[in-house]
């Protein structure tokens, strides 16, 4: 599956009505964001299961801000419409690929019990 973008408009249905959604924060003028840019794409393809989509900070201010993009790029994986994962750096292609095998085997479960159980304290 290719890579979708992600805007203001599609973001929370994308990352609500999926399983899976791995977000990449970029734009046009960074560096590290254009050379990661093929990892995350062959990851895509990889993984037919997962949505990749990709937000482009310059057009999309206002998401960026909500999801407190402070440095690009900026990769989020959300499970079951959780955070589950957020880390600024472009990953290299076997470091992405051993976080997507980590987030299909989260206990989601547990990672709800664990949220219930930070938030009553």
């Amino acid at each position: 599956m290719a890579t979708q973008t992600l805007t203001q408009e599609n973001f929370d249905e994308t990352v609500t009505g999926n399983d899976i959604v791995l977000v990449d924060f970029w734009a046009e003028w960074c560096g590290p964001c254009r050379a990661f840019a093929p990892t995350f794409e062959k990851s895509s393809a990889a993984h037919p299961d997962v949505v990749h989509g990709k937000v482009d900070t310059e057009a999309e201010e206002g998401l960026a801000q909500a999801a407190n993009i402070r440095s690009i790029p900026t990769i989020m994986a959300f499970r079951e419409g959780v955070l589950v994962f957020a880390q600024p750096g472009a990953l290299p292609a076997p470091a992405l690929e051993d976080l997507v095998t980590q987030i299909k085997a989260l206990d989601m479960d547990d990672v709800r019990r664990q949220i219930a159980e930070n938030e009553a304290k």
